[in-house]
């Protein structure tokens, strides 16, 4: 345990940030899955609906610092490419 006054305020704020970052991955990682699901439904109305609410989920982490951007690239093209292929 840290002695120090300002040692014991970043022990806590860190927890906090700790915390946080982990409720915002969790939440990314369950809208991926849920348009996942849906293309894997075959649904085109739903999967273009959880695409949506997945590329906002994904650019709120790029700016937010969770994710690198060109991950998120990454991760948007093939999204949009899936949901392109079940239209087609």
């Amino acid at each position: 345990m840290p002695n120090i006054k300002s040692a014991k305020k970043r022990v806590k704020v860190i927890e906090t940030k700790t915390m946080q970052n982990k409720m915002l991955k969790t939440a990314l990682k369950t809208s991926m899955k849920k348009y996942e699901a849906a293309l894997a439904s075959g649904d085109k109305a739903a999967a273009a609906e959880t695409y949506r609410a997945a590329v906002k989920k994904i650019d709120q982490a790029v700016a937010q610092g969770l994710l690198h951007k060109n991950n998120a690239a990454r991760k948007k093209s093939n999204y949009t490419v899936k949901l392109n292929q079940l239209g087609a």
